[in-house]
Order: structure tokens, then C-alpha cells, then sequence
């Protein structure tokens, strides 16, 4: 079995300048465009979070996927489910809105679309071989790996890093 990607946030390079969200919000709008988007009702609504965590740290939250998803198992509906991939997903029709899975979201990136009355989550865009919000990012903030490639990253990373600090 090969290995899923993952989105990895790289803290120190988030500007907090939302391309993340408004590219997430244009890929789940029917339009697909922005000025498309901002014209639909209901208007679509991303499934990223940029939490400002102080003027100089800001934090891109995406849904992580977990592999013990209390979502999933909290759902009263049965509408969380995972993929052959690994992504959790959530099926609309089913969905009833009770927000149970918003309330047990360990890091609270499931969202209400209160005019559809249904749950949303970063779906990692099925359709795109590159989630949209890693693709609007303009810094780099944001990554689609598998673990062993961005691992392998922040190691070579880190070593260079050691040695320049080391005088090598």
C-alpha cells in the first residue's frame, strides 16, 4: 500500500493572508471561479482555519485526518466515513446537522454551513492532485507529502541548519 499525503503546515512561513481560505471556498463553490463564488447562495465555505495566535504567529488549521477520528465515530448518522485513501469524509446527504462532530473535534476544523445545515471538512479537493489551499499558498506555509518525503525534509533541513551553525 503506498503512502497517503498528508498537509503539513510550516508555521514560520504562514503570512496569515488567506489565499488558503478563499482558495478552499472557490474549489467547493459550483462556479469554481472567485467573483463566481462570491455570487452563490448559499455562498461555499472552506474548510481552512487561520488562527492568529499572536501578531507575529499565525497558525493554518486543516483537518487532520486522524487515524482514531472521534468525528467518525461520534456521528450519529453515519455520515463520517473514511476512504480507501485514508481521508476522513463526510457524506452530505446523510448529514443532519446535529454538530456532534464539531463538538468532539480535537483541533475544531470542522465547520457548520448553517445555510445547508450540514458539517464540512477539509476534503483534500479529490478532484486535484494538489489541494487547492497548498497550491494559493504564496510562502510555502503549506505541504502535500507523504510523512517518510516531509520528514525526510525537515531532517535534511535541520542537518544543514546544524552544520551552518557548527561553522561547516
Amino acid at each position: 500500500m503506498s503512502q497517503p499525503k498528508e498537509i503539513f503546515v510550516k508555521t514560520d512561513r504562514c503570512m496569515g493572508c488567506r489565499s488558503c481560505i478563499n482558495a478552499c471556498a472557490v474549489e467547493h463553490s459550483v462556479s469554481k471561479s472567485l467573483f463566481g463564488a462570491i455570487a452563490e447562495n448559499p455562498r461555499p465555505k472552506s474548510r481552512l482555519y487561520v488562527e492568529w495566535v499572536s501578531p507575529d504567529n499565525k497558525v493554518p488549521l486543516v483537518c487532520r485526518h486522524c487515524e482514531d477520528a472521534p468525528c467518525m465515530y461520534a456521528c450519529i448518522s453515519g455520515a463520517i466515513r473514511r476512504d480507501a485513501d485514508g481521508v476522513v469524509r463526510t457524506d452530505t446527504d446523510k448529514c443532519i446537522g446535529c454538530w456532534t462532530c464539531v463538538m468532539v473535534c480535537p483541533y475544531g476544523v470542522i465547520g457548520r454551513h448553517l445555510e445547508e445545515h450540514k458539517a464540512v471538512r477539509c476534503d483534500r479537493c479529490p478532484d486535484r492532485d494538489v489541494p487547492a489551499c497548498v497550491n494559493a499558498c504564496p510562502t510555502g506555509a503549506l505541504v502535500y507529502q507523504t510523512v517518510p518525503a516531509y520528514s525526510g525534509a525537515v531532517r535534511q533541513h535541520a542537518s544543514r541548519e546544524l552544520l551552518k551553525a557548527e561553522g561547516g
